[in-house]
């Protein structure tokens, strides 16, 4: 029998380079240079891919000697992406030969990962911060920042500073002060780093704002001082136990999400969100301080979540101080996670204190409310549900999302069945409010 030979038509060294050159980008950079052996037209096409990414696994000198060739054989005009995540003790030499190279490349995007944390951090170059054409950059895990003066970076849009390690408040409010036209901001605090730096971010083009205070156990000196006036959305979390946290100056905000923000000393955190159309709150009214008489007049969308002490108290004073709300969403998450079932669980007795006088909101504005995986065991939960069904003029919907009952929580069937035959009966002040009980 005669054998039969099929030749394989090569497809894609017939296509456009540009098209090419964009899927070789979605690809490891290793496999990318490895295509150099296919053919003689194939040898130079991978030093003209604009996205670059390199990774550590093992010897750390020949992967600094494979990366520094690497970057020096490439011929594309501008390098639109470079990521470097080094997982093995790395040399501040390496980080100066790597950065100033993209420099010279025109680099767009540069992210560095460092993901060894033993001895010291590594030093990035502040004489290389000064980036003409780099629009992202993105720092994490074990890098120092020693930046005794300003520096250059005019076209900075986004930062994203994961873990890293400041030398003093001073280099903090310098690399903030250089990003004139920055919009987008990410910090993550690490471990116990500089505990007593002062955070100052003074930015008038910034317009999201993400600060974490990381994983950190008592008091901590220092905190932020945030000078945004152009900010949009803002997300505030793990701020646990920092002398302040004072945002002096956020007229324009949008959105906010406050998440595990406990005993900040002072009372500006709630009493800077004011300006804000949309709020979620994951907080607890006895670790945080809350201005009196403070109104929201843009607010028209509140989330708060009901696992921490006395939300329902946190909730009362919401709903007395947002006229114009419109939407109202309450979330229980203790039904995922053990640690909050057991806190919960041991949450003492509480009572719903309800305004003095029906809110505005109630009476005028609001018309949709959700309550997710509420629990229904606590009294303080019922006596919620009722007040706002019975005082929510405008309401047109009311959703009641439940969890499934495992079978070794069956105690509780018995509890949600009874508030779920007690809903209907509630006077509604709505006579058009649609009731809802969805399972998730």
């Amino acid at each position: 029998m005669r054998k039969r030979y099929v030749v394989r038509e090569d497809r894609i060294s017939s296509l456009p380079e540009p098209l090419i050159l964009q899927i070789l980008s979605l690809l490891p950079t290793k496999l990318v240079i490895a295509t150099s052996v296919l053919s003689k037209r194939w040898r130079s096409v991978w030093k003209k891919v604009p996205i670059l990414r390199f990774e550590s696994k093992g010897n750390i000198q020949k992967f600094a000697e494979n990366v520094s060739m690497s970057l020096l054989s490439h011929k594309s005009p501008v390098l639109e992406t470079l990521h470097l995540k080094v997982n093995d003790r790395c040399e501040d030499v390496y980080i100066g030969i790597w950065a100033g190279i993209a420099v010279t490349r025109h680099v767009r995007e540069l992210e560095l990962d460092l993901g060894y944390l033993c001895g010291n951090p590594v030093r990035f170059p502040s004489c290389l911060l000064c980036f003409d054409t780099l629009e992202t950059l993105k720092l994490k895990h074990y890098i120092l920042l020693d930046i005794p003066s300003m520096v250059s970076l005019k076209s900075l849009r986004t930062l994203h500073l994961h873990s890293v390690v400041y030398k003093d408040s001073e280099s903090v409010r310098n690399l903030f002060a250089s990003c004139l036209n920055l919009e987008h901001l990410v910090v993550q605090r690490g471990f116990h780093y500089n505990d007593g730096v002062r955070f100052v971010i003074e930015s008038p083009s910034l317009k999201t704002l993400l600060v974490s205070g990381g994983e950190t156990y008592g008091k901590q000196n220092g905190g932020y001082v945030i000078n945004v006036p152009s900010l949009q959305h803002l997300t505030i979390q793990m701020l646990k136990g920092y002398e302040y946290c004072l945002i002096e100056n956020a007229p324009e905000l949008v959105d906010a999400n406050i998440i595990n923000v406990s005993h900040t000393t002072n009372e500006t955190i709630m009493g800077s969100l004011k300006s804000a159309k949309r709020l979620s709150l994951d907080l607890s009214p006895l670790q945080i301080a809350y201005p009196t008489g403070m109104v929201f007049h843009q607010l028209v969308s509140l989330e708060m979540y009901t696992h921490k002490v006395a939300w329902w108290n946190l909730l009362a004073l919401m709903l007395d101080s947002s006229p114009k709300l419109q939407v109202l969403k309450l979330i229980d998450r203790s039904s995922h996670q053990p640690k909050l079932v057991s806190d919960k669980k041991d949450m003492p007795p509480g009572k719903w204190n309800q305004p003095e006088n029906v809110p505005e909101c109630l009476s005028s504005h609001l018309e949709t409310f959700v309550w997710t995986r509420p629990d229904w065991i606590r009294e303080e939960e019922k006596e919620v549900a009722r007040y706002i069904l019975s005082n929510a003029q405008q309401l047109k919907k009311a959703t009641f999302i439940i969890d499934p009952i495992e079978p070794k929580r069956l105690f509780r069937l018995a509890k949600r069945r009874e508030m779920l035959n007690e809903l209907p009966a509630v006077i509604m002040a709505s006579k058009s409010c649609n009731l809802v009980v969805e399972s998730e």
